[in-house]
C-alpha cells in the first residue's frame, strides 16, 4: 500500500482552524463500543516525528468536524503509517478504531471495510481478512486496494491461485506499483523468473512519478532478493545500493546489503548495517542476522545478546521466524515444533509448511517433516533454503540420491543463502562422501 501523507496533509490544509490537542471522550462515552473506538483513536501518539504531528492535526480535525467521514479513515491511515515506521503492530488497533468509527455510522463505507482488511491483516486473522475482502470486492468489484489486500489473504492461506487471480484483477483495475509488485512475487514464487522480473521493472518505473519514496525503494529491494536467490551477489548488491541511493537507511536494504557482506564472510562490515536496520524496525530476522554477523566478527558474547532478545520477540511479534531460528540452531526443539504448528493454524504458505518441516526433522519427526518439506516446494520457488531443508530430510530418511540431489541444487543455486545452513549442508554432504570412501 502506497503511503497517504500527501492526501493527508492536503486533508488537514482544507481545515481553516488550527489543530486543537486531542480530548478525553465525554464521560460515559467509553461504555459504548463507539466510545471505546473513538478514545483508541484519539490516543495521544507521542512523539515528535512527522506522522506524530499529522495524527495531531487530523485528532483535532475529527473532533471539531466528527461526521468528516474522510478525516477519519486519513487518521486511520496515519496510525497504520506510524505503526510501519516504528515497528509496533499495536498501534493497528488505533486504525482499527477510526475504521469502526466510521462503520458504527456507515457500515456500508467501502473505504472503512479496506482499512479494517489492513488491520486484520497485520493481526494474522487471514481468514477474515479473506472474508471481509472477499465481500467487498463483490460487491465492488472496482475495489483494487480490496482486491489487493484480498490477493495477499489468500496468499498467506496458501491458496495460491485465487492470489494470482485477485493480483491480476488488482492489475487490471490499476496498473500501479502495488499491484505489479504483487505479481511479481507470485510469479518468482511459482518460479517464472522472466514473467518475474519484468513485472518488477514495470512496478520501479511506476514508482518514478511518486514523492514519497519508500514504495520505491521497497519494490527495488524486492528485485534485488531476486538476483540474491539466484546466487547473483553482485546484482543483488547493485540492487541493494540503489535502494538505498533512493531512500538512505531504509531498513529493508540494509539487511539485503548486510546480506551480501555476510556470505562473503564480512561480518565486521555487515553488523552496522544490520543494527541500524535493527534500530530502525526490530524484526526477529533482522536480529537473527545481526548474531550472525556478530558471531562471524568474533563478538560472541553480542551475538548471544541479540539471539536473547530475539527470543523474547519472537513469541510475541514472529513465532514462524523464531522456529526456524530454534531448529536451524538445534535449540528449543519442542518449542519450535510447538511455534510452527500453532502458526500453520491461522497460515498456511509454503514458508510455513518449511518451518513445520524444518521443526519436525530436528524433532526426529521424519515422515511428517517430508510431508511439510514437499509442500513447501510444490510451486517450483527457487529458494535454495527450501531445497536444503528437503534434502537434509530425505537424507536423514536414507533417500541418500535424491537427498544429495536437493543439497547439491541447492549450493549450486546461492551458496550462501543462509550462514548455519550451508555450513550443515556443506557438513551434510562431507559425512555422506567421507561415510561412501571409508573402507567396508
Amino acid at each position: 500500500m502506497q503511503r497517504t501523507i500527501c492526501l493527508l496533509t492536503l486533508l488537514i490544509a482544507c481545515s481553516r482552524k488550527p489543530a486543537a490537542p486531542a480530548a478525553a471522550s465525554p464521560a460515559g462515552a467509553i461504555d459504548t463500543a463507539e466510545g471505546r473506538a473513538k478514545m483508541l483513536a484519539l490516543m495521544q501518539p507521542g512523539g515528535e516525528l512527522p506522522v506524530d504531528r499529522t495524527i495531531r492535526d487530523l485528532q483535532g480535525l475529527v473532533q471539531r468536524q466528527p461526521d468528516k467521514t474522510e478525516a477519519w479513515l486519513a487518521l486511520g491511515h496515519a496510525w497504520i503509517i506510524k505503526a510501519r515506521d516504528t515497528a509496533k503492530p499495536s498501534l493497528y488497533a488505533n486504525a482499527g478504531a477510526c475504521a469502526d468509527t466510521v462503520l458504527a455510522g456507515k457500515p456500508d463505507n467501502r473505504l472503512a471495510l479496506e482499512l479494517q482488511g489492513l488491520v486484520l491483516m497485520n493481526d494474522h486473522r487471514f481468514e477474515e481478512a479473506r472474508v471481509k475482502m472477499s465481500e467487498v470486492t463483490a460487491r465492488w468489484p472496482d475495489a483494487p486496494v480490496a482486491w489487493g489486500t484480498l490477493s495477499d489473504a489468500l496468499l498467506e492461506l496458501g491458496r495460491y491461485d485465487e492470489a494470482a487471480n485477485a493480483a491480476q484483477q488488482m492489475v487490471n483495475l490499476k496498473p500501479n506499483l502495488p499491484s505489479y509488485s504483487r505479481a511479481a512475487y507470485l510469479q518468482w514464487l511459482r518460479a517464472d523468473l522472466k514473467a518475474a522480473k519484468e513485472s518488477v521493472r514495470v512496478a520501479i518505473d511506476a514508482g518514478n512519478d511518486g514523492k514519497d519514496h519508500e514504495p520505491k525503494a521497497w519494490v527495488i529491494v524486492q528485485a534485488a532478493m531476486m538476483f540474491w536467490n539466484e546466487g547473483d551477489s553482485e546484482g543483488a548488491l547493485a540492487g541493494f545500493e540503489q535502494a538505498l541511493a533512493t531512500l538512505p537507511d531504509f531498513p529493508p536494504a540494509l539487511v539485503g546489503k548486510a546480506r551480501v557482506l555476510i556470505g562473503r564472510g564480512d561480518g565486521r562490515s555487515a553488523v552496522p548495517l544490520l543494527e541500524k536496520a535493527y534500530t530502525a524496525n526490530p524484526l526477529v530476522e533482522t536480529g537473527w542476522l545481526l548474531g550472525d554477523a556478530r558471531e562471524l566478527a568474533g563478538d560472541t558474547a553480542g551475538a548471544r545478546q541479540i539471539f536473547a532478545e530475539i527470543e523474547k520477540r519472537g513469541r510475541l511479534a514472529d513465532p514462524r521466524t523464531l522456529s526456524l531460528f530454534f531448529a536451524t540452531r538445534e535449540l528449543q526443539t519442542e518449542e519450535a515444533v510447538k511455534l510452527a504448528l500453532d502458526e500453520r493454524k491461522v497460515r498456511d504458505d509454503l514458508y510455513t509448511e518449511d518451518a513445520v518441516a524444518w521443526a519436525l526433522y530436528r524433532a526426529g519427526r521424519l515422515d511428517e517433516a517430508l510431508e511439510a518439506s514437499v509442500k513447501s516446494n510444490k510451486l517450483g520457488t527457487r529458494d535454495a533454503r527450501l531445497w536444503f531443508h528437503e534434502g537434509a530430510i530425505r537424507l536423514a530418511k536414507r533417500e541418500t540420491s535424491r537427498g544429495r540431489e536437493l543439497i547439491e541444487k541447492a549450493i549450486a543455486l546461492n551458496p550462501h543463502f543462509d550462514r548455519s545452513g550451508e555450513l550443515n549442508a556443506r557438513a551434510l554432504l562431507g559425512a555422506r562422501l567421507a561415510a561412501q570412501k571409508k573402507p567396508q
